[in-house]
C-alpha cells in the first residue's frame, strides 16, 4: 500500500541529478568552513610559514581544478551523446519501450549525477581562491575543497567504466529480456493476494470522473484510497484497468455505499505510457513486441523471438497457480475498501502467445519452441486453466499445417524443442 511516488521518481531523469547537486553544494559549504577553520587555527599560532606552504599546494591544485572545470562539461556531452545513439539503436532493434530501462537505470542516473556534481564542485572551488597571497591576511586556502574535487573525479572515472558496461548491455537481447522479466516478476511481490469474491455491492452511489489530460492509467495510490474509503465508510471500485487509455470525462472510480469528495479522483495516476509498478501484463506486452519485431521480414531474427518466448513462458509459469482477476485491498480491520479488476489467466496467455503465434508459421524454430513452452505450462497449470493453452496449441498446429506444404517440414516444425532448433 505504499504510495507510487517512488516509482514515479524512478521514471524521471531530473530528480537524482538535482538532489546530488544540492548535496555537493552542502558538502562544499562544509569543506569551505573547514578550510577557514584550518587557516584561522594556523594564524592564531602565527604559523605563517605553514600557511605559505598550504598556499603553494593550493595553487598547484588550482591548475588541476581549472582543467577539470573546463573539460568535464565537454566530457559529459560527448559521453551521453554516444550513449543516446546506442539507446536509439537498441530501441529500433528491439522496441521503443526499452528506453525506459535506460531512464530507470540506477548506474545511469548515478553517473550523470556525479558528472554534473563534479563540474559544479569545480566551479564552486574556483570561487574560493583569493587573490591575496600574504599569509598574514589570507582567510581561506581551498585545500580540503580541492581534495574533494579530486575524489569526485576519481569516482567519475569509476562510474564511467560501469556506465559504459551497462550501456553496452542494452545492445544485448539477452540482457534486455532478462531485465524486462525481472521487473515483470517483481510486480507479483508488490501486489496483494487476490481475494475471494466480494458480496453484492449494489448500485454505485457515485462516480468519480477523470478531469485532467488523456493518458494511460499507470497506477493507483492504494493507501490513499483505502484510507479515504475507510473514513467515509464506502467501497471503491476501479472502473478501468491498469494500462487502459483514459480520456477526460471517463468514469474512473465507482463509489458504493455513500458519497466522497471528488478530490479522491487524483489518487489515480495517468501518464504517457505504461509502467511496471502495478501493471501485471506490461512485461508480456514488451516481450511480445520484441518477438514480433524480430520475426518481421525486415529483421528476420527468430533466435531473438525464441529468447522472448523463453521469458514469456517463465512469467506465465510464475502465474500458473496464482489466483488472478479481481484484487481486493483491505483496511487494517480486514474490510474490503478498494476493488481493482486485473488480468485473468486467459488474458495473459493470449497476450503472450497470440501475436507471436501468428508470425510463427514460417519459422520452425519459433513454432517448436512455442509448442515446448505450451507443453511445459500444461504440466504446471490446474485443469481449469488448460483450455487457453490447448487452444493456442491447436491454432499453432493448424497454422503450420496450412503454411507448410511438405509433410517432412510440417513434422519437423511441429516437434517440441525448448531451444527451438537445438
Amino acid at each position: 500500500m505504499l504510495s507510487p511516488m517512488r516509482e514515479h521518481l524512478r521514471d524521471t531523469f531530473w530528480f537524482a541529478p538535482i538532489l546530488s547537486m544540492l548535496a555537493v553544494f552542502a558538502m562544499w559549504t562544509g569543506a569551505t568552513t573547514l578550510d577557514e577553520a584550518i587557516i584561522g587555527w594556523l594564524r592564531d599560532d602565527e604559523a605563517y610559514e605553514e600557511i605559505s606552504d598550504l598556499i603553494g599546494i593550493s595553487d598547484d591544485a588550482k591548475t588541476i581544478v581549472t582543467t577539470i572545470s573546463s573539460a568535464m562539461m565537454t566530457f559529459i556531452g560527448v559521453v551521453f551523446s554516444i550513449s543516446l545513439v546506442a539507446v536509439q539503436m537498441a530501441s529500433g532493434q528491439f522496441s521503443p519501450r526499452i528506453v525506459r530501462i535506460f531512464i530507470r537505470s540506477r548506474i545511469t542516473k548515478a553517473t550523470f549525477s556525479v558528472f554534473l556534481s563534479t563540474f559544479l564542485l569545480s566551479l564552486l572551488v574556483l570561487t574560493s581562491y583569493e587573490s591575496e597571497t600574504d599569509p598574514r591576511y589570507v582567510t581561506v586556502v581551498p585545500l580540503v575543497q580541492s581534495f574533494l574535487t579530486l575524489l569526485m573525479v576519481g569516482l567519475s572515472l569509476v562510474l564511467f567504466v560501469a556506465y559504459v558496461s551497462t550501456t553496452l548491455q542494452l545492445m544485448r537481447v539477452g540482457h534486455v529480456v532478462e531485465r524486462i522479466t525481472t521487473e515483470a516478476l517483481s510486480v507479483l511481490t508488490k501486489q496483494p493476494l487476490y481475494g475471494d469474491e466480494v458480496g453484492e455491492l449494489g448500485e454505485a452511489t457515485q462516480f468519480l470522473v477523470h478531469r485532467g489530460r488523456a493518458g494511460v492509467l499507470r497506477d493507483v495510490n492504494v493507501a490513499w484510497l483505502v484510507r479515504g474509503a475507510q473514513r467515509h465508510g464506502v467501497v471503491f471500485r476501479l472502473v478501468p484497468r491498469i494500462g487502459d487509455f483514459v480520456v477526460p470525462g471517463t468514469r474512473i472510480l465507482a463509489v458504493h455505499g455513500g458519497q466522497v469528495p471528488r478530490r479522491l479522483a487524483s489518487a489515480v495516476s495517468l501518464g504517457v505510457e505504461r509502467t511496471f509498478h502495478q501493471d501485471l501484463g506490461f512485461g508480456l506486452r514488451q516481450l511480445a513486441d520484441i518477438a514480433l519485431r524480430a520475426l518481421s521480414p525486415a529483421v528476420n531474427d527468430p533466435t531473438t523471438a525464441v529468447q522472448c518466448l523463453d521469458r514469456i513462458v517463465q512469467i506465465l509459469a510464475a502465474l500458473a497457480n496464482r489466483p488472478l482477476g479481481s484484487v481486493q485491498h483491505r483496511d487494517r480491520a480486514g474490510t474490503v475498501r478498494l476493488i481493482q479488476d486485473g488480468s485473468e489467466w486467459t488474458d495473459l496467455v493470449d497476450l503472450g502467445f497470440t501475436e507471436v503465434r501468428g508470425c510463427a508459421a514460417g519459422s520452425p524454430q519459433v513454432s517448436r519452441r512455442m509448442l515446448a513452452g505450451i507443453d511445459d505450462l500444461l504440466s504446471l497449470v490446474p485443469e481449469e486453466r488448460r483450455a487457453p493453452l490447448l487452444r493456442h496449441r491447436a491454432l499453432l498446429t493448424q497454422l503450420v499445417e496450412r503454411a507448410t506444404p511438405e509433410a517432412a517440414d510440417r513434422a519437423f516444425a511441429l516437434e517440441t524443442d525448448r531451444q527451438g532448433i537445438g
